[in-house]
């Protein structure tokens, strides 16, 4: 029998014993529960629009094939190919993000929003190419700020001189992609890289005291952009909802889908699910419970717990700040993501079309999500093992 050891030295078998294999099953189960979801109540949702039942599975043998060899092929990467790769993607997401913001043969307009654009026959929304590389850029900025001005890099006067490091082309840089954002509209989106930003800041050193302040700003112009913007109208009209569940709404039929899954869900006798409007993505929690009930959606909750609780472990043992900055950024991004899913579904927010990782149904979103682990996989596997 062919037996791996350590001492056969190759790039794969590296691989193999220096990756942190337990956080890559826990990925690899969130992915297949994923594809069961997505033949489950994906076929309901395709039938329901009048596509056949393997509508679903058809579109998403491209993104899952490409998702899955990204996780595996960026956790082999070193730093200095995944800042490269970041570089690439970070002016690449830059150029979409900017074809969003005027007419032109590559933009796509759906329900009055124009977050997406097409390229090669591939609809994209460049929000969310731009998460890793967004995470990357951000740590390897921090990164460098700290070693350019010691600890303090919030309060020290020469931080905030215009340099090509130093805060005022960062924040000029941000502020414009996050506003461009908003504007397509899409609130929820602009909320989460605002939040990203905050906690890594916060891992930086931000001090604690001031946070109220700033969240208390950001809700302020939040609450004026919400009021005053026409394109954040829908908005206005769904936080008038909030307080209620309107019969034959979203939220109505999310919440029914949770009840009628009980314990041990409904199996085969599951019908909310079917009239339930984005049961594979945006609800796709409420069709896991009502199929596999409230002990198993428990057990996905748990499963997305355990993986933020490795993240944060990294992050928090962690040698180079660099890493520590770019784990707690994912950890950022993947719990607020989850929470905020987990919450539309459970109707105590409003539904801003914010997919489960891994676990909601969307081309770019997998993909995303996996570059994004693979590029964590491969950061921790570095600052582990290299001396």
């Amino acid at each position: 029998m062919l037996r791996i050891t350590r001492g056969e030295e190759s790039r794969l078998t590296s691989w193999f014993f220096e990756i942190d294999r337990s956080m890559l099953v826990l990925l690899l189960s969130l992915v297949v529960i994923g594809l069961i979801t997505m033949i489950t109540a994906g076929a309901a949702d395709a039938t329901r629009m009048g596509y056949p039942w393997y509508h679903f599975i058809q579109k998403a043998i491209l993104p899952y094939t490409l998702g899955l060899f990204c996780l595996f092929g960026f956790s082999m990467l070193s730093k200095k190919q995944i800042m490269q790769i970041s570089v690439v993607g970070l002016i690449v997401g830059m150029g979409m993000l900017l074809l969003t913001t005027f007419p032109n043969s590559f933009q796509v307009i759906k329900n009055g929003s124009h977050r997406w654009v097409s390229i090669a026959g591939q609809t994209f929304m460049p929000a969310d190419v731009l998460k890793p590389f967004f995470i990357v850029m951000t740590a390897w900025f921090l990164a460098l700020m700290r070693k350019k001005y010691g600890s303090d890099i919030f309060f020290n006067k020469e931080a905030w001189k215009f340099s090509k490091i130093s805060w005022i082309p960062y924040l000029i840089v941000f502020s414009i992609s996050v506003l461009l954002i908003l504007l397509h509209p899409d609130l929820g989106t602009a909320l989460l890289y605002i939040a990203v930003l905050g906690i890594m800041l916060f891992v930086a050193g931000f001090p604690l005291k001031w946070l109220p302040g700033i969240l208390g700003t950001i809700g302020g112009l939040g609450a004026l952009a919400i009021a005053f913007l026409p394109q954040l109208a829908h908005v206005r009209e769904r936080i008038g909802h909030i307080f209620y569940v309107q019969p034959r709404s979203q939220a109505w039929y999310s919440l029914n889908a949770i009840k009628h899954g009980g314990l041990f869900g409904s199996g085969n006798e599951s019908f909310v699910k079917d009239v339930l409007p984005e049961s594979t993505n945006d609800f796709v929690y409420s069709s896991i419970a009502e199929d596999w009930g409230a002990i198993a959606a428990c057990a996905l909750v748990l499963l997305l717990f355990l993986i933020l609780n490795k993240l944060i472990k990294h992050a928090t043992y962690a040698r180079d700040d660099f890493v520590v900055y770019a784990v707690s950024g994912v950890a950022a991004l993947f719990g607020v993501q989850v929470c905020f899913n987990l919450m539309t579904a459970l109707h105590l927010v409003i539904d801003k079309g914010m997919t489960l990782p891994f676990i909601s149904y969307g081309g770019v979103s997998f993909v995303t999500f996996c570059m994004i682990f693979g590029i964590v996989l491969a950061l921790i596997r570095e600052d582990t093992w290299n001396k």
